[in-house]
This record gives structure tokens, C-alpha cells and sequence, in this order.
């Protein structure tokens, strides 16, 4: 069965950081193109991250505070935020190819 499971959510104060992990297993392969996307209230999901062709991309806002990896090894991949804003507040998805989502994982940064 193919699954993306995503950890790593919480409250942080403004400028702390979060680590979310996603990881994959059944016919999914963290050696492919993978993504993470975040969605908040009110507006649309949106691209934050991701590994293409072993490139990695980030959207504007988060270029310098942000880095995606991945372990292929425990077939997972992570999101290190730094520098969290308040409106980086969001559910965080991780996408895989086949067009597969997590269910989730909700950050919340206070000012």
C-alpha cells in the first residue's frame, strides 16, 4: 500500500525552527522527484519545495530558511525550517510522484 506519512508539526515562536520528516513506503521511492507543499487557511496549496532531477527548488519566501533532504536509505524526506514567520503558518503535505499526498501535518508559528 502506498503511503506518505508526515511528522514533525507544532507550535513554535516566530524565528524558531521545525523539522518535518515525511516518510514513504510502498511503491513510493524518495530517489524520485519529491515535493513538499503547504496549504493555509483560505488560500491555496502551494509548492514550497522539492527535488527535481536531484536539483533542489524552493518557492521565494522561504529561499535561506529552508532546505528539503532526503534519506534514501530510511526512504524519507525532510523539511528544515529556520527562521519560522508567522506566516508560514500552514498544513505541510509531502507530495510524491503518481500524484500521491500525506494527510498532514500542521505548523503553527505565534508572533
Amino acid at each position: 500500500q502506498v503511503q506518505l506519512v508526515e511528522t514533525g508539526g507544532g507550535l513554535v515562536e516566530a524565528g524558531g525552527s521545525l523539522r518535518l520528516s515525511c516518510a514513504a513506503s510502498g511503491k513510493i521511492y524518495t530517489t524520485d522527484n519529491m515535493a513538499w507543499y503547504r496549504q493555509a487557511p483560505g488560500k491555496q496549496r502551494e509548492l514550497v519545495a522539492a527535488i527535481i532531477h536531484d536539483t533542489e527548488q524552493y518557492r521565494n519566501s522561504v529561499k535561506g530558511r529552508f532546505t528539503m533532504s532526503r534519506d534514501n536509505r530510511k526512504n524519507t524526506i525532510y523539511l528544515q525550517m529556520n527562521s519560522l514567520k508567522p506566516e508560514d503558518t500552514a498544513v505541510y503535505f509531502c507530495w510524491a510522484p503518481g500524484d500521491f499526498w500525506g494527510q498532514g501535518t500542521q505548523v503553527t508559528v505565534s508572533s
